[in-house]
Protein backbone atom coordinates (compact mmCIF):
# COMPACT_ATOMS: atom_id res chain seq x y z
CA UNK A 1 0.00 0.00 0.00
CA UNK A 2 1.59 3.81 -0.93
CA UNK A 3 1.94 5.71 2.37
CA UNK A 4 -0.24 8.61 2.68
CA UNK A 5 3.29 11.01 3.36
CA UNK A 6 5.27 9.48 0.10
CA UNK A 7 2.44 10.33 -2.43
CA UNK A 8 0.47 13.41 -2.42
CA UNK A 9 -1.39 12.93 -6.20
CA UNK A 10 -4.34 12.36 -4.84
CA UNK A 11 -7.66 12.50 -6.40
CA UNK A 12 -8.90 14.83 -4.19
CA UNK A 13 -7.69 16.64 -1.04
CA UNK A 14 -6.80 14.34 1.34
CA UNK A 15 -8.95 14.87 5.08
CA UNK A 16 -7.09 16.84 7.33
CA UNK A 17 -5.73 14.94 10.76
CA UNK A 18 -7.68 16.15 13.69
CA UNK A 19 -6.21 16.51 17.10
CA UNK A 20 -7.37 17.19 20.39
CA UNK A 21 -5.44 20.05 22.79
CA UNK A 22 -2.72 18.84 25.24
CA UNK A 23 -3.14 20.86 28.55
CA UNK A 24 0.26 22.78 29.28
CA UNK A 25 1.08 22.79 25.42
CA UNK A 26 1.04 24.54 22.43
CA UNK A 27 0.84 21.27 20.39
CA UNK A 28 -2.04 18.88 19.13
CA UNK A 29 -2.21 15.28 19.63
CA UNK A 30 -3.31 14.11 15.99
CA UNK A 31 -5.84 11.20 15.88
CA UNK A 32 -5.63 8.22 14.17
CA UNK A 33 -8.15 5.30 15.61
CA UNK A 34 -10.71 5.27 18.33
CA UNK A 35 -11.25 1.42 20.15
CA UNK A 36 -13.65 1.56 22.49
CA UNK A 37 -14.41 -0.94 25.41
CA UNK A 38 -17.49 -2.31 26.10
CA UNK A 39 -18.91 -3.24 29.82
CA UNK A 40 -15.93 -2.48 31.41
CA UNK A 41 -17.99 -1.65 35.00
CA UNK A 42 -19.91 -4.61 36.55
CA UNK A 43 -22.80 -2.05 37.12
CA UNK A 44 -23.47 -0.67 34.00
CA UNK A 45 -23.58 -4.09 32.31
CA UNK A 46 -26.30 -4.82 34.86
CA UNK A 47 -28.16 -1.69 34.08
CA UNK A 48 -28.27 -3.05 30.52
CA UNK A 49 -29.31 -6.54 31.00
CA UNK A 50 -25.93 -8.05 30.92
CA UNK A 51 -22.83 -9.51 32.54
CA UNK A 52 -19.66 -8.72 32.38
CA UNK A 53 -17.10 -11.48 30.42
CA UNK A 54 -14.67 -11.98 32.86
CA UNK A 55 -12.81 -14.25 30.07
CA UNK A 56 -11.73 -11.11 28.19
CA UNK A 57 -12.83 -7.65 27.20
CA UNK A 58 -14.62 -6.56 23.95
CA UNK A 59 -14.28 -3.54 22.28
CA UNK A 60 -16.08 -1.48 19.18
CA UNK A 61 -14.80 0.90 16.79
CA UNK A 62 -15.63 4.66 15.85
CA UNK A 63 -13.81 6.65 13.09
CA UNK A 64 -11.59 9.40 13.79
CA UNK A 65 -14.33 12.09 12.27
CA UNK A 66 -16.52 10.97 15.17
CA UNK A 67 -13.94 13.37 17.65
CA UNK A 68 -15.70 16.46 19.03
CA UNK A 69 -13.75 18.60 21.58
CA UNK A 70 -15.27 20.42 24.93
CA UNK A 71 -16.64 23.80 24.87
CA UNK A 72 -18.23 22.93 21.64
CA UNK A 73 -22.43 22.34 20.66
CA UNK A 74 -23.42 19.70 18.74
CA UNK A 75 -26.17 19.25 16.48
CA UNK A 76 -28.79 16.08 17.87
CA UNK A 77 -27.43 12.51 16.08
CA UNK A 78 -29.58 12.29 13.00
CA UNK A 79 -31.44 8.80 12.71
CA UNK A 80 -32.22 8.17 16.12
CA UNK A 81 -35.07 9.23 19.09
CA UNK A 82 -32.79 8.21 21.79
CA UNK A 83 -29.16 9.27 22.26
CA UNK A 84 -27.25 8.68 25.21
CA UNK A 85 -24.45 10.09 27.33
CA UNK A 86 -22.02 7.74 28.68
CA UNK A 87 -18.98 8.82 30.46
CA UNK A 88 -15.57 7.58 29.60
CA UNK A 89 -11.71 7.66 30.93
CA UNK A 90 -9.99 8.03 27.78
CA UNK A 91 -6.09 7.00 27.07
CA UNK A 92 -4.37 8.51 24.46
CA UNK A 93 -1.33 6.23 22.70
CA UNK A 94 2.05 7.97 22.02
CA UNK A 95 3.84 4.91 21.38
CA UNK A 96 3.35 1.89 19.61
CA UNK A 97 2.52 -1.41 21.07
CA UNK A 98 1.92 -5.20 19.61
CA UNK A 99 2.09 -8.12 21.56
CA UNK A 100 2.96 -6.27 24.59
CA UNK A 101 2.34 -7.87 28.38
CA UNK A 102 0.41 -5.57 31.22
CA UNK A 103 3.72 -4.80 32.95
CA UNK A 104 5.08 -3.26 29.31
CA UNK A 105 2.02 -1.43 28.14
CA UNK A 106 2.11 1.59 29.59
CA UNK A 107 5.18 2.29 28.04
CA UNK A 108 2.84 3.65 25.31
CA UNK A 109 0.80 5.95 27.20
CA UNK A 110 1.38 9.75 26.06
CA UNK A 111 -1.68 10.40 28.38
CA UNK A 112 -5.41 10.63 29.70
CA UNK A 113 -8.61 12.88 28.93
CA UNK A 114 -12.44 12.77 30.20
CA UNK A 115 -14.45 11.97 27.26
CA UNK A 116 -18.01 10.63 26.29
CA UNK A 117 -19.27 8.27 23.58
CA UNK A 118 -22.66 9.02 22.51
CA UNK A 119 -24.64 6.66 21.52
CA UNK A 120 -27.77 5.50 19.29
CA UNK A 121 -29.35 3.46 21.57
CA UNK A 122 -32.42 2.49 20.06
CA UNK A 123 -30.12 1.51 17.05
CA UNK A 124 -27.74 -0.31 18.88
CA UNK A 125 -30.77 -2.35 20.48
CA UNK A 126 -32.07 -2.62 17.06
CA UNK A 127 -28.65 -4.44 16.08
CA UNK A 128 -28.01 -6.68 19.38
CA UNK A 129 -31.74 -8.17 18.93
CA UNK A 130 -30.73 -9.06 15.43
CA UNK A 131 -27.23 -9.95 16.14
CA UNK A 132 -25.89 -7.31 13.77
CA UNK A 133 -22.60 -5.33 14.76
CA UNK A 134 -23.41 -2.26 16.66
CA UNK A 135 -21.85 0.34 13.84
CA UNK A 136 -25.14 2.41 13.18
CA UNK A 137 -25.44 2.59 17.37
CA UNK A 138 -22.30 3.71 18.21
CA UNK A 139 -20.07 4.81 15.03
CA UNK A 140 -21.41 8.00 13.86
CA UNK A 141 -19.64 12.10 13.60
CA UNK A 142 -19.28 13.88 17.18
CA UNK A 143 -20.01 10.57 18.97
CA UNK A 144 -16.69 10.65 20.58
CA UNK A 145 -16.50 13.88 22.73
CA UNK A 146 -13.02 14.67 24.35
CA UNK A 147 -11.54 17.08 27.04
CA UNK A 148 -8.35 18.18 26.82
CA UNK A 149 -5.12 15.96 27.36
CA UNK A 150 -3.17 15.62 30.16
CA UNK A 151 0.30 13.60 29.83
CA UNK A 152 1.21 11.23 31.79
CA UNK A 153 3.32 12.96 34.20
CA UNK A 154 1.08 15.49 35.18
CA UNK A 155 -2.12 13.12 36.11
CA UNK A 156 -0.07 10.03 37.72
CA UNK A 157 -0.91 6.56 38.64
CA UNK A 158 -4.44 5.18 37.33
CA UNK A 159 -6.30 4.93 40.64
CA UNK A 160 -9.38 6.00 43.14
CA UNK A 161 -9.96 8.66 40.70
CA UNK A 162 -13.80 9.83 40.76
CA UNK A 163 -15.78 10.08 37.27
CA UNK A 164 -18.13 12.63 37.17
CA UNK A 165 -20.91 13.12 34.71
CA UNK A 166 -23.45 15.43 34.77
CA UNK A 167 -26.05 16.10 32.56
CA UNK A 168 -27.56 19.90 33.06
CA UNK A 169 -25.61 20.06 36.51
CA UNK A 170 -27.24 16.98 38.39
CA UNK A 171 -25.07 14.28 38.74
CA UNK A 172 -26.09 11.26 36.68
CA UNK A 173 -22.80 8.92 37.10
CA UNK A 174 -19.94 8.53 39.45
CA UNK A 175 -17.33 5.96 39.72
CA UNK A 176 -13.84 5.61 40.65
CA UNK A 177 -11.25 4.42 38.01
CA UNK A 178 -10.07 1.39 40.10
CA UNK A 179 -14.25 0.20 39.42
CA UNK A 180 -13.43 -0.65 35.95
CA UNK A 181 -13.01 -4.77 35.39
CA UNK A 182 -10.33 -4.64 33.44
CA UNK A 183 -7.83 -2.06 33.89
CA UNK A 184 -5.87 -0.14 31.43
CA UNK A 185 -2.64 -1.69 31.12
CA UNK A 186 -4.69 -5.11 30.71
CA UNK A 187 -6.86 -3.59 27.82
CA UNK A 188 -3.55 -2.37 25.75
CA UNK A 189 -1.96 -5.55 26.02
CA UNK A 190 -5.01 -7.41 25.10
CA UNK A 191 -6.01 -5.03 22.10
CA UNK A 192 -1.68 -5.28 21.22
CA UNK A 193 -3.05 -8.90 20.50
CA UNK A 194 -5.05 -8.15 17.62
CA UNK A 195 -3.65 -4.53 16.59
CA UNK A 196 -0.47 -3.04 15.61
CA UNK A 197 -1.27 0.17 18.27
CA UNK A 198 -0.04 3.04 16.54
CA UNK A 199 0.84 6.79 18.46
CA UNK A 200 -2.50 8.51 17.84
CA UNK A 201 -4.80 5.87 19.16
CA UNK A 202 -7.38 6.67 21.62
CA UNK A 203 -9.03 4.25 23.88
CA UNK A 204 -12.44 4.75 25.72
CA UNK A 205 -12.10 2.69 28.55
CA UNK A 206 -16.13 2.08 29.41
CA UNK A 207 -18.77 3.81 31.60
CA UNK A 208 -20.85 3.55 35.00
CA UNK A 209 -23.62 2.58 35.55
CA UNK A 210 -26.21 5.83 35.05
CA UNK A 211 -26.10 6.18 31.39
CA UNK A 212 -29.04 7.88 30.00
CA UNK A 213 -31.00 10.09 27.08
CA UNK A 214 -29.71 13.44 26.27
CA UNK A 215 -31.95 16.31 24.34
CA UNK A 216 -31.56 19.42 22.14
CA UNK A 217 -30.33 21.95 25.24
CA UNK A 218 -28.88 19.55 27.19
CA UNK A 219 -25.43 20.50 28.46
CA UNK A 220 -23.11 17.86 29.69
CA UNK A 221 -20.05 17.42 31.61
CA UNK A 222 -17.41 15.33 32.34
CA UNK A 223 -14.28 16.03 35.38
CA UNK A 224 -12.52 13.14 36.51
CA UNK A 225 -9.55 13.67 38.92
CA UNK A 226 -6.95 15.40 37.98
CA UNK A 227 -7.85 15.97 34.46
CA UNK A 228 -9.54 18.94 32.48
CA UNK A 229 -13.46 19.11 32.61
CA UNK A 230 -15.70 17.99 29.51
CA UNK A 231 -18.14 20.31 28.70
CA UNK A 232 -20.63 19.56 25.59
CA UNK A 233 -24.32 21.04 24.50
CA UNK A 234 -26.81 19.53 22.69
CA UNK A 235 -27.71 21.40 19.84
CA UNK A 236 -31.35 20.89 17.44
CA UNK A 237 -30.99 18.03 15.22
CA UNK A 238 -30.02 19.16 11.93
Amino acid sequence: MTSLDAQSNFVFPPPPTLGVPVATSAANFPVRRIFCVGRNYADHAREMGAEVDREAPFYFTKPAEAVALSGTTIAYPPGTQDCHYEGEFVVALGGSAFQVSADEAMGCVFGYAAGIDLTRRDLQGAAKAKGRPWDLGKAFENSALIATIAPVSDFGAIGEQTLTTRVNGEVRQQARLSDMVWSVPELIAHLSRYYHLKPGDLLYTGTPAGVGAVKPDDKLSVKIEGLDELDIAIGEAE
